[in-house]
């Protein structure tokens, strides 16, 4: 029989091809937040716990929140998000943390430990089968306008009221279904198998054993100035109101948390495969085993975790959606590569920031491997930046040693991204690009005084982004053969 090994971290030659790639992702970063008008978006980027990217781009408060004088607060990476649906890591962190320790089992059910429930409608349900959303359980109660702050989100008291009515939705393990009831109940089984209120013992078993200083499973009203203001989204008004923050009590097992995107990437590492602080790599493997695949996407689920296959990267992580904030992390539990992404509106575009970072990240560990001499001895520096014209930006990026093309302004960085080649000290060769743009052609670079001036993409011009900037500010039109044309 083979002989199994951990897996390998992530090399030091690798990880500085990754910190040199999310310096350019956090500028397709800004520029996405911008164009998609978020507030703010706050990431980071870590390898096994080592941050090597937090930023924050945006506001934490619009200028105009507070009254017309209001000039804003700019958002930075020690501002706080509630991270809502994160919640739901850890209290299974804590589930398997009680299971490790004897004190409950998996197959257990939760009328054994929450006596409330006994006789109830989803009194059969196990504690596994609520961890990986397969007891068939109502999503949010049959009254759940508290998430639209109608009224507040319910105590322990409503939580059981809510499990009484009818909450046995479909069938045990028929389907997944996402339940934030659910969770609820699992907040109540580790209060009644450890003996402390859930806020104490995850803060105590999880918060704490990894040294995380900005996070916590419920709002903390001491803290109220730390907080990024949460937006209501655009869909239905043309203009962003504030909401106002709010206590999620007996549900802060499945949506209260709240943290930075930093110490998000420090609670990651606690679930990579090696790192047994929290958990032993048996448990660990147990959660981020794909219990249900999720109908109508590409993801799975294990218990606590959803399982995202991104390129070639299988990654685990969570999503959260709360009444002014999304978010998103991503954890590859091999290599340790953790991304996280924190918007404060309720349109955020989290998921595909996080995975856009993935996807360039990739694409220059990709590089760094296929990187040829002649781009090696090339200043690859002299060619990079970005340049305006008409129908938008393009950036030239080295992503480890390859020059690519990309058009920033895209969801996904990577779908139409382009492969240079170096021919000249001016001229570069677009070597892979799809047939619908210009492959085979060049990219010529003018440079006047030391600096690029124009470069000419597939015959196309554009100018450094400043000095495009600087021309549309002067125009009222833009007309046939203008000033903009050339630069």
């Amino acid at each position: 029989m083979a002989t199994r090994t951990r897996p390998e971290p992530m090399s030091a030659e690798r990880r500085e091809v990754v910190r040199d790639a999310v310096g350019y992702a956090d500028i397709w970063v800004a520029l996405r937040a911008r164009t998609q008008r978020v507030p703010g978006a706050q990431v980071a980027v870590a390898v096994a716990g080592e941050v090597l990217l937090s930023s924050a781009h945006g506001f934490a408060r619009l200028p105009g929140t507070n009254g017309a004088d209001d000039p804003g607060e700019p958002l930075t990476g020690k501002h706080l998000f509630r991270i809502a649906s994160h919640s739901k890591t850890f209290t299974a962190t804590a589930v398997m943390q009680l299971v490790e320790a004897g004190k409950v089992r998996l197959d257990d059910t939760v009328e054994e430990h929450v006596a409330a429930l006994a006789g109830s409608p989803i009194a059969d349900r196990t504690v596994a089968e609520l961890l990986a959303h397969g007891g068939g359980v109502v999503r949010d109660s049959h009254e759940a306008d508290f998430w639209q702050l109608q009224r507040e989100f319910p105590d322990s008291d409503a939580l059981v009221a809510a499990c009484l009515d009818a909450a046995d939705v479909l069938e045990r393990n028929e389907q997944f279904k996402y339940s934030n009831i659910g969770y609820g109940v699992l907040g109540l089984v580790v209060e009644a198998v450890s003996g402390d209120p859930y806020s104490d013992y995850v803060v105590e078993n999880v918060v704490r054993r990894l040294g995380l200083r900005d996070t916590g499973p419920e709002l903390d009203a001491t803290r109220s100035d730390e907080y990024a203001v949460g937006y209501s989204g655009l869909a239905a008004y043309d203009r962003r109101l504030p909401i106002d923050p709010v206590d999620t009590r007996a549900l802060a097992s499945a949506t209260g948390f709240w943290s930075t995107a930093e110490d998000l990437c420090r609670y990651a590492a606690g679930h990579v495969l090696g790192d047994e602080r929290l958990l032993s790599d048996a448990s660990k493997r147990r959660m981020q085993r794909g219990e249900w695949e999720v109908e109508g996407t590409e993801e799975r689920y294990g218990l606590g975790f959803g399982i995202h296959k991104i390129g070639e990267r299988r990654m685990i992580g969570h999503g959260g959606g709360f009444p002014g904030h999304i978010t998103r992390t991503l954890i590859d539990p091999v290599d340790g590569l953790t991304v996280v992404a924190l918007t404060n509106a309720i349109d955020g575009p989290a998921r595909e920031l996080a995975q856009g970072i993935v996807k360039l990240v990739d694409t220059a560990l990709e590089g760094a491997k296929e990187s040829s001499p002649d781009d090696a001895a090339a200043d690859l520096a002299s060619y990079t930046g970005r340049f305006g014209a008409l129908w938008g930006v393009t950036d030239v990026v080295d992503l480890g040693g390859r020059l690519q093309l990309v058009y920033p302004d895209q969801a996904d960085p990577t779908t139409a991204m382009e492969k240079l080649e170096v021919v000249d000290t001016d001229t570069l060769r677009i070597d892979e690009a799809s047939g619908f743009s210009s492959p085979g052609e060049t990219v010529r670079y003018i440079r006047s005084d030391g600096r690029v001036a124009r470069v000419v993409v597939g015959g196309m011009s554009a100018v450094p982004i400043e000095d495009h900037v600087d021309m549309l500010r002067g125009l009222d039109k833009i007309t046939l053969g203008g000033p903009h044309a050339l630069g």
